[in-house]
């Protein structure tokens, strides 16, 4: 990031539609609480999941390519090494903004290549502890 962090992290966090590639239909693990409380919070969520037809009440993607809507940020539950396809996937998109990787997932090559292709990255932090503090 270059700005400030706090500015980098409320420019990604007022951004509104978010795919969540990992959404998890499991109450309890973090891929599905954290999209929930995004959603509680006025954010869309598009659920990218290929074992799922349907999270929080969003039809679920098989992959991010097949998301029909309009996606500001791509907020990655994947492990880091699945990372470098979903930045590639996000890169072929014109509409995605920013790449937000969960606690403990980064990737710094596809960071790099996003960064490259014009769009804001934020590895390894969770969203909703950076909504909490920054955004109430």
């Amino acid at each position: 990031m270059t700005d400030s962090d706090d500015e980098v992290l409320s420019r990604v966090l007022g951004y509104e539609t978010i795919a969540v590639v990992g959404c998890s239909g499991t109450p309890g693990k973090a891929a599905h609480n954290v999209p929930k409380y995004l959603q509680r919070h006025g954010y869309r969520i598009v659920p990218v999941n290929p074992t799922t037809d349907e999270v929080l009440g969003e039809r679920a993607y098989d992959t991010l390519a097949d998301v029909e809507a309009e996606v500001d940020v791509v907020n990655v539950f994947r492990p880091s090494e699945e990372v470098a396809g979903i930045v590639d996937e996000a890169i072929e998109r014109d509409d995605v903004t920013a790449i937000w990787t969960q606690l403990g997932i980064r990737d710094d090559d596809a960071a790099g290549r996003a960064t490259d292709a014009g769009l804001t990255v934020v590895q390894d932090r969770c969203m909703k502890v950076e909504h909490g503090r920054l955004k109430r």
